[in-house]
């Protein structure tokens, strides 16, 4: 257990390294442009169209623990809530963001909080809501809220299981655009079959870099890539290794 939490270690130091490394490098160079997501493209489209039509953006947080090992897909949740609750806090309907536990909810009002400090706007403690503890209850609340607020679009990132598919079908018959991403496989299968545009996989986590929310967070997407092709070398080189006898 002492090796693999050593092994651990090494990684994130690794990973930060990265990350510091190619956020200088591409301050010097000027940045890179990043390959076009349609889920983002709409996003952001949609969050135009929100400040100018008065209608509402909903961010659904799920239900991830924050001291769990679903804690980073609620962090990349609430730093996409933080960027569009800052784009829309103008609006005179400001986002809202709805979570099925308890240590999320609180943390979504707190983000909420900031951004209106952002404009010196007056904050509304119900922009940050938990509309239920378990996974279906939580579906149940969610969706009800939906029904009752004219929303432009609906974004799901967060920790799902098949309960998803209950938030995107009342996004749909609220005629409202549905954005969904998840760690959970069941939950991955379900928005990619009912959301209108699904993220797969790593677009997921890439969330702030799209929307701006920082260079750190693009930066985090060149340490992927720089890790994604050691992995893929190593691979390579082992079974090199295994075939001439050396392993």
């Amino acid at each position: 257990m002492d090796n693999i939490r050593i092994i651990g270690l090494i990684f994130v130091l690794v990973f930060f390294f990265l990350m510091v490394a190619a956020a200088v490098i591409s301050r010097q160079r000027g940045g890179r442009k990043l390959r076009g997501i349609s889920a983002f493209t709409r996003l952001m489209r949609a969050i135009g169209l929100a400040v100018e039509a008065g209608t509402r953006l909903h961010v659904s947080l799920g239900r991830g623990q924050p001291l769990s090992t679903q804690s980073a897909i609620g962090y990349v949740g609430l730093s996409i809530l933080e960027r569009i609750a800052k784009s829309t806090s103008i609006s005179d309907r400001p986002t809202i963001a709805t979570s099925g536990e308890s240590s999320l909810g609180i943390l979504s009002q707190d983000t909420q909080r900031t951004a209106s400090k952002y404009l010196g706007d007056e904050f509304d403690p119900m922009r940050g809501r938990i509309t239920g503890l378990t996974p279906y209850s939580y579906a149940a609340g969610t969706l009800t809220m939906i029904q009752e607020e004219d929303l432009g679009a609906n974004m799901l990132i967060g920790s799902y299981g098949s309960e998803a598919g209950l938030i995107t079908d009342a996004a749909e018959r609220s005629d409202s655009m549905t954005l969904g991403g998840t760690d959970n496989l069941s939950g991955q299968a379900v928005l990619f079959a009912s959301a209108q545009e699904p993220l797969i996989g790593e677009e997921t986590y890439a969330g702030g870099a799209y929307l701006g929310s920082g260079e750190m967070h693009t930066a985090s997407l060149y340490a992927q890539d720089i890790l994604r092709w050691v992995i893929i070398a190593l691979i390579i080189i082992g079974v090199i290794l295994n075939l001439i006898g050396v392993i």
